[in-house]
């Protein structure tokens, strides 16, 4: 497993659904990423440096605590989702 810090469950889950050829680009982006050389030789291959950070960055949303203050949380949109089905006479 290639992600760390709490966030690490759900990013390793993302790139598990990816076709498994997909899934290999990934991780070997992300560990290219996360060092400094790497990181250099991903920014002169742009736009493709922005994939890593974007994968990161999709994974902190799963925290609560990041996505709130972002204007994202997960439990409203769920009750404002019911109430509009509910409201429509959906099930």
């Amino acid at each position: 497993m290639l992600a760390k810090g709490p966030d690490a469950a759900s990013l390793e889950r993302f790139i598990a659904a990816a076709p498994l050829g997909q899934q290999a680009a990934m991780r070997a982006l992300l560990a290219l990423a996360r060092r400094p050389r790497g990181a250099a030789l991903l920014s002169l291959l742009s736009p493709l440096d922005q994939l890593p950070s974007g994968l990161l960055a999709m994974a902190r949303y799963d925290d609560p605590d990041i996505s709130r203050p972002l204007g994202w949380d997960a439990a409203a949109v769920i009750a404002r989702g019911r109430r509009l089905r509910r409201a429509e006479g959906r099930p």
